[in-house]
């Protein structure tokens, strides 16, 4: 081993957890995946996308395809870094403690932004079984509700939520797959609208939707996050992160073509619950609509479950190097950072209120576009990092017979990731940019009181 190869061991092997119950294995660590990424997204963003008309379904198609080279790139990275936290040590590794640093910043923005925004979709299923009559007091307290229950099941422990994960995955993915194929069926093609409803080029809005849209494939980098909570991460990290994407996409592709040919168009661009009402066309009747708003309101539970674990994994990573606050490091005895997931219920409550007070209408809209940003300056700097490990030729970090197929994929990863920032708009990336740019002050006054290793001795000289 080289020189250079034995100083990156030991920067992964500084980030590597103390021994914790590792409690995933491949069905769970798939179902993690699954789970965060088939929640609100699937049940709420064909509504949000419908003024965009079909060409939505092509941007749908477009982030599959990224999605799994993303899900390829993670586990490449996840190989030659099998720790928790695989985001922020990935760019820090290859650049640096800064360039770590903003990735777990921009990272844990994400998490507790888009859980804000998880908690807040969840409200229009619920009003499906429980009409809440317009009330923004009771919306917010429902939403709080959806927010607070997966957190305190976080604090039971990792095992905890890997088997909350796979039921509720089983709960939503199995009915949900059933409606897209047996939808499929009972289609309109008169409901479908103009392929480009927008008034925008074609390619703008491709791009615009696709920006959206992400927000529903969030969650294909959960198995690299939690490498550290699973079981034979070199292996197993990078097939859960495929077959979950996969089984993902397939899900959505689907039942998005048929919520489209179900709903007209016009209905779907203003309706709450866009599942149910594609479910009512089904049955003739309301009963359906409200046993897939049951199935909605479990699948966002769960995913919530899944999320909040993945906004303590990315501080707790960074704190144990001295780069986030150090209560971000404290392990509760389940194995769970329990200040990091306190700190995320905490900050999306305070979002949520922000939201009702301003307006859900909107600012859900905006909640989204800020994590499409904030979500993929890790996916960019993490491509990098990859690129950066195939450009220096690290023999022992990179096979020689997959360089090619390692190459094109950290490239169209990278591609991909600028391509979803430039298409979240002129807003999102101003808004996103504040929130990046906020964290600096906090590397600042962290690296300024860590000690470095013979710093002490250079000032008494």
């Amino acid at each position: 081993m080289t020189a250079t190869g034995t100083t990156e061991v030991a920067e992964s092997e500084r980030t590597a957890p103390s021994p914790r119950p590792k409690g995933f294995g491949l069905a769970a660590a798939t179902a993690l995946v699954m789970g965060n990424i088939i929640g609100g997204g699937i049940f709420a963003l064909p509504a949000t996308v419908a003024p965009y008309g079909t060409v939505s379904l092509v941007a749908f198609l477009v982030l599959s395809v990224g999605a799994v080279l993303l899900a390829l790139l993670f586990g490449k990275l996840a190989r030659r870094s099998p720790v928790t936290g695989g985001l922020y040590v990935y760019p820090r590794d290859a650049f640096g403690e800064f360039a770590g640093f903003l990735s777990a910043w921009s990272y844990w923005t994400m998490t507790w932004v888009s859980i804000a925004a998880l908690a807040v979709a969840a409200v229009g299923y619920v009003d499906v079984l429980l009409p809440l009559h317009g009330s923004h007091v009771l919306e917010a307290v429902v939403a709080m509700a959806a927010l607070w229950l997966p957190a305190a099941a976080n604090f039971a422990g990792t095992r905890w939520v890997g088997s909350v994960q796979v039921i509720s995955t089983i709960l939503k993915f199995v009915p949900l797959l059933l409606v897209s194929t047996i939808g499929l069926f009972f289609m309109d093609t008169d409901n479908f609208g103009s392929f480009n409803a927008s008034g925008q080029s074609v390619s703008g809005a491709l791009a615009a939707s696709a920006a959206l849209l992400l927000y529903s494939f969030l969650g294909v980098e959960s198995a690299a996050m939690s490498a550290g909570e699973v079981r034979d991460p070199e292996r197993t990290v990078g097939r859960a992160s495929v077959l979950g994407t996969l089984g993902s996409a397939l899900v959505y592709i689907l039942g998005t073509v048929a919520v489209f040919g179900l709903v007209p168009h016009g209905k779907l661009a203003e309706s709450g619950a866009p599942f149910a009402d594609a479910v009512n066309a089904m049955t003739g009747g309301h009963w359906g609509g409200t046993v897939i708003a049951l199935v909605a309101v479990a699948s966002m539970v769960g995913c919530l479950n899944g999320w909040i674990l993945m906004s303590a994994q990315m501080p707790y990573a960074a704190a144990r190097d001295g780069l986030f606050p150090a209560p971000f490091a404290r392990v509760g005895k389940g194995g769970v950072p329990g200040f990091g997931v306190l700190a995320c219920a905490v900050l999306g409550t305070l979002l949520i209120g922000l939201n009702y007070t301003a307006g859900p209408d909107t600012t859900f809209r905006v909640l989204v576009l800020i994590t499409t940003f904030t979500g993929c300056v890790p996916y960019l700097l993490s491509a990098a990092a990859q690129l950066y490990w195939l450009a220096k030729g690290a023999r022992e970090r990179v096979r020689p017979a997959g360089l090619t197929r390692d190459l094109i994929v950290a490239a169209l990863s990278f591609a991909f990731s600028f391509w979803l920032i430039a298409g979240a708009g002129y807003a999102a990336v101003y808004q996103g940019v504040l929130f990046l740019f906020a964290g600096i002050p906090v590397y600042v006054w962290l690296r300024g009181r860590r000690e470095e290793p013979g710093e002490t001795t250079a000032t008494a000289v």
